[in-house]
């Protein structure tokens, strides 16, 4: 059993910043590879953004790279998504995940996975 949490999420104007937060109540969190996504209206969940268990290697999906930036702190149990330069592109609800099988970018590879939290930004 795992549970997350996503907190963060707002409304915001173009340009403007957000860090999302997922807090993870997981047992062996630290050795835990963790990702986010995203599902816009009428769209499939995509995938944002992953993280290795130690934090060193970082993955983006290309429309992201360079304006966020993933991170997390295993004393916290917790994950984060800082949000640059936001479009209005972003507007979607951003999901943490956990615990992935085989390709981290698969949404259908994660085990556990939060509620969500909405981002939206207006133009």
């Amino acid at each position: 059993q795992a549970q997350l949490v996503e907190s963060g999420g707002g409304l915001v104007q173009a340009g403007g910043s957000l860090r999302l937060s997922c807090a993870a109540n997981i047992r062996d969190f630290s050795n835990i590879p963790m990702g986010w996504f995203r599902r816009a209206p009428g769209k499939e969940r995509d995938f944002v953004a992953a993280i290795s268990t130690s934090g060193a290697s970082t993955y983006y999906a290309d429309s992201v790279k360079g304006r966020f930036t993933i991170s997390r702190d295993n004393g916290r149990n917790t994950v984060f998504l800082q949000m640059n330069n936001l479009k209005p592109e972003d507007t979607a609800v951003y999901y943490c995940a956990a615990d992935p099988e085989g390709s981290w970018k698969d949404y259908a590879d994660y085990a556990y996975w939060g509620q969500g939290t909405q981002v939206t930004v207006s133009s």
